[in-house]
């Protein structure tokens, strides 16, 4: 019955109160889809990574994790390449060498990450195939072919099939010189992944140093990312003698900034709902002013004043919820478009390059978020609603009802 009068009530005064309900469903739908484009982002930077060059999960020996020398390769990779494609929740494997040396053509130099792969392998691991704007992932039949980021290529002075020259350190302690030729030019989201790696095939590698083949690192796609931890740990069971790490492992800040922005991001909910919870106070107020005579009736025919006071929270709550409902729906609405559209913010890419953040945006929310905020709309309510409440309970019987006859 309470329920009933209070709901009733909140329609007394239609103009009153569908201008609250405008307000509510504003600040919610512009809060929640401003909170998505920003984990939009985040999901941007995290997937890019992955796809780059973290893939889910990297095996490594321990000494290569803590220095990394050409000489700390991985025994018998074979072996566990066949154990890893073995098991039914990793779709691909790669494997990579990785040198760091210097980069040189004869305007310029500078320090890079030699990266040698497999490339029909790394295609089922990295994107960095489909990032290609000159040139080929490796297709034509030249002598040492290298793939530069557009960045190294810029700095350098290089195009395409321009020379190369590779130095870096051999496992016997010997500076090695390799020249090649750039066969493609690879553009990413981050723009210092871009100026500081190179890939060249790990066979050309092989024939420079005159040395058997090695590897440094394993590169492991999952075909259901939710299964990280799970297969993370498994692994780690399987390989105690190597270093097996997630990506949130690899890159911790990664993981750490997403655990700030859940939190940052219900901080500026919160005070979207702070700034609302004025309006609704107020409206509030304005409704039991609007009823002292009514309500004095009221208490002078017996009804308890915990009674009011409940009826005031009920009427705050049910008309704070419903503008949060239809807020939180036309919110979810507007992020699933954008979510399947996206939202094209080309023209900030030089800004975006540097986090490597892409610039085709896919705004998303964790669901987590949606019954979180629907009880800081509860609480929110019952807050904006205890100064009205008190101010109604407060009121004299006879005085009331004299007072505004």
């Amino acid at each position: 019955m309470l329920l009933s009068l209070a709901w009733k009530n909140i329609w007394r005064n239609k103009k009153r109160s569908l201008i609250i309900l405008i307000a509510i469903i504003i600040g919610l739908w512009a809060g929640l889809f401003a909170s998505a484009v920003m984990f939009g982002m985040w999901n941007s930077a995290i997937n890019s990574a992955i796809e780059r060059d973290l893939s889910h999960i990297q095996i490594h020996t321990r000494e290569f994790k803590k220095e990394k020398l050409i000489t700390n390769t991985i025994s018998n990779p074979s072996k566990i390449i066949s154990e890893l494609k073995n098991n039914n929740k990793i779709e691909s494997v790669a494997q990579h060498v990785v040198i760091e040396g210097m980069a040189s053509s004869p305007t310029s130099s500078s320090g890079v990450n030699i990266i040698g792969i497999n490339p029909g392998n790394e295609k089922d691991i990295t994107s960095i195939s489909s990032k290609i704007t000159e040139g080929n992932y490796f297709k034509r039949k030249i002598r040492n072919p290298i793939v530069v980021g557009e960045e190294l290529a810029k700095k350098l002075g290089l195009k395409l099939k321009s020379k190369i020259i590779l130095s870096f350190q051999a496992p016997d302690g010997t500076i090695t010189y390799a020249a090649c030729r750039i066969a493609g030019i690879f553009k990413s989201q981050s723009s210092n992944f871009d100026k500081s790696t190179v890939f060249v095939r790990n066979v050309d590698l092989y024939k420079i140093l005159n040395i058997p083949p090695f590897i440094h690192e394993i590169l492991i796609k999952l075909k259901n990312p939710q299964q990280l931890s799970t297969v993370t740990t498994q692994l780690k069971k399987e390989f105690p003698n190597l270093s097996v790490q997630n990506w949130k492992e690899l890159a911790p800040e990664l993981n750490l900034t997403y655990e700030m922005l859940v939190v940052e991001l219900y901080i500026f909910l919160g005070i979207i709902l702070f700034a609302l919870l004025f309006g609704v106070t107020n409206t509030m107020l304005m409704s039991v002013l609007d009823r002292i005579r009514e309500l004095g009736v009221l208490l002078a025919v017996g009804m308890k004043r915990l009674r009011i006071f409940r009826m005031i929270i009920y009427e705050t709550v049910m008309l704070s919820l419903f503008g949060g409902i239809i807020g939180m729906i036309v919110g979810a609405l507007t992020i699933l478009y954008f979510a399947s559209a996206g939202i094209n913010l080309s023209i900030f890419a030089d800004a975006f390059s540097s986090f490597g953040i892409s610039t085709q945006l896919y705004p998303a929310l964790p669901v987590s978020f949606y019954p979180m905020l629907t009880v800081m709309i509860i609480v929110t309510a019952v807050l904006a609603s205890i100064y009205p409440a008190i101010k109604a309970i407060r009121l004299q019987p006879a005085d009331a009802i004299r007072s505004y006859a």
